[in-house]
Formats: C-alpha cells, sequence, structure tokens
C-alpha cells in the first residue's frame, strides 16, 4: 500500500481516559463572572477546555478577539462561518481590565480569520496588546494568529507590537491540508512562521494535530519544515472531531506515541515541546 493511504479511515477507539485534574467550581464561576461582566470570550470557556482550571490556577488564560465568527470553514474547528462584524473600539480595553481582574500573569491572544478585514485583523491584536501592557506591563503576552493571508504589513505589525512570543499553527501535514484547511495552506503558513523568525526576537511557536490520517513520516517532514521555519516551540495533541460534520477522527493514539514523537522533535532540535492526548496550541503556554 502506498504510504500516502495509510491511516485515512476512521479506526475504532480504544477509549483512552487521560486523567485532568477537576474543574475547581469556584475559580471557573469567577473567571466566567468576569468575563460575563466584560463581555469577552476564551478559548477556554467556549471549548470547555479539560485543563483549564488548571490553567487558570497558573494565572494564564486565552482570549478571543475580533467575535465568534470566522471567514474560514477548517474541516476541524467547530467555530460558524460567516462574515464578522467589524471590530469593537472597547475590546482591548475589557480584554486589559479582564487581565486585571483575574490576576493573569500571562495571556494568550487568539482570533479568528477575518479575510473581510483589510488588514486581516491585525490592527486589533496591536491594540489589544497595547491595552494590557497599559494596564500591567509585568503581563507576559502571546499572540496566536491567524496567517493574514501572509500579509507583510500584517505581519510586520505583529512582529513590532511588544509581544512576548508569536504563534502561528500549521496544524497539519502537507498532504492533508487542502482537505483539513481548504482556504489555507501549508506554504503560506511556512511563510507566516518564517517571516516572524526573521523579524521577531522573542519564541515562535506552532501546533500540529494528530490522528487526521497522517503517516509518522509525514508528520516528521512536517516537523523537520517546522524547524527550518525557526519555530521551536511546539505542541502535539489527539485531534477530536467536534460533530459529526467535520472530518472523522482516523486513528487515536496511546499515551506511549505521544512521548515518542516528543523525543522525535527534540532530536530534531525544538527547544521546548508538550506532546499529549489533551494537549492544545496554548497548554503549558507560560511554562513553554
Amino acid at each position: 500500500m502506498d504510504p500516502s493511504q495509510k491511516r485515512t479511515t476512521p479506526r475504532k477507539s480504544k477509549a483512552f481516559k487521560p486523567r485532568v485534574k477537576a474543574p475547581d467550581p469556584m475559580l471557573i464561576g469567577k473567571t466566567r463572572s468576569v468575563l460575563r461582566a466584560n463581555a469577552l470570550t476564551t478559548v477556554c470557556e467556549e471549548s470547555a477546555c479539560p485543563n483549564r482550571s488548571e490553567c487558570y490556577e497558573r494565572g494564564t488564560a486565552t482570549f478571543m478577539i475580533l467575535g465568534e465568527t470566522c471567514t474560514r470553514a477548517c474541516r476541524f474547528c467547530n467555530v460558524k462561518t460567516g462574515r464578522g462584524a467589524p471590530p469593537d473600539p472597547t475590546e482591548p480595553m475589557r480584554v486589559a481590565r479582564a487581565v486585571t481582574e483575574l490576576g493573569l500573569r500571562y495571556v494568550v491572544v487568539t482570533s479568528v480569520d477575518r479575510d473581510d478585514l483589510r488588514d486581516y485583523g491585525s490592527g486589533q491584536f496591536v491594540r489589544v496588546v497595547e491595552a494590557i501592557r497599559a494596564a500591567d506591563p509585568e503581563v507576559k503576552i502571546e499572540l496566536l494568529t491567524p496567517d493574514f493571508r501572509a500579509d507583510r504589513g500584517a505581519l510586520e505589525a505583529i512582529i513590532a507590537c511588544g509581544a512576548d512570543k508569536l504563534s502561528h499553527n500549521q496544524e497539519t501535514v502537507r498532504r492533508l491540508s487542502p482537505a483539513i484547511r481548504p482556504q489555507s495552506d501549508y506554504d503560506r503558513s511556512l511563510e507566516v512562521l518564517r517571516t516572524y523568525a526573521k523579524g521577531f526576537k522573542g519564541a515562535i511557536k506552532s501546533s500540529l494535530m494528530v490522528g487526521l490520517g497522517e503517516t509518522k513520516e509525514e508528520l516528521i517532514e512536517t516537523m523537520e519544515d517546522l524547524y527550518a521555519a525557526g519555530v521551536r516551540q511546539l505542541t502535539l495533541g489527539q485531534y477530536l472531531q467536534p460533530t459529526p460534520k467535520h472530518h472523522p477522527v482516523a486513528e487515536y493514539f496511546p499515551p506511549r506515541y505521544f512521548e515518542e514523537i516528543k523525543l522525535v522533535a527534540e532530536t530534531i532540535g525544538f527547544e521546548a515541546v508538550a506532546s499529549g492526548i489533551l494537549v492544545r496550541s496554548s497548554y503549558y503556554a507560560d511554562r513553554l
């Protein structure tokens, strides 16, 4: 069989049951009340991330700006697709206020894709960073950005905005990228990361999902591409199908597989790697 055809059909899960810390109801409740008061969205709450209580206790959270409607329709993502509202000029101030009220020490800021905006939403990222810095200069800020269609002006604005770390997710291997991210592009994502690495003095991070139908060889090739582009921090996690309409899980991997690919990534040269079934792109963002 051609290696490119391996693991393309779903297999039955062996029902792995990874253990996660039970959410602290008081901590979750406080966080939700602050988010509601400031009319904000976090990826942590929207996805009911199993790691969120642990992250909150460490003083870190991931905010999603620019609305809840994405102009793209990736087959792994459950965010609704359409045309979003114009950027809210009060959003940066509201994010900064929530960061202060929650006592956060490390903040990840991400967004939906906004191909409908002239600057692809990059300006709102800059304004959010400026507002957080004004509220508390000691807070560490990581930006997990879309590809901005590799627009040079947008990328340069992100590089110069004063964040502590820049991230952009490659998500999957070259062969699967057109099916999984039909409006994105494998090489364009590498170009974004390469541009960040050349112009930014801080760390560059990316993330990959496994279980979409890739071979281990393809996964290693993708990690090598990311390293060559200047990425030095990497997260790897198991893909989980959000709804029956989304791309099916081709394979569920046991914990030992994530240990193996972490060792491979470290051998390639990555300086920090988080690899596990429930690892997501912002998992242990502060510790990486």
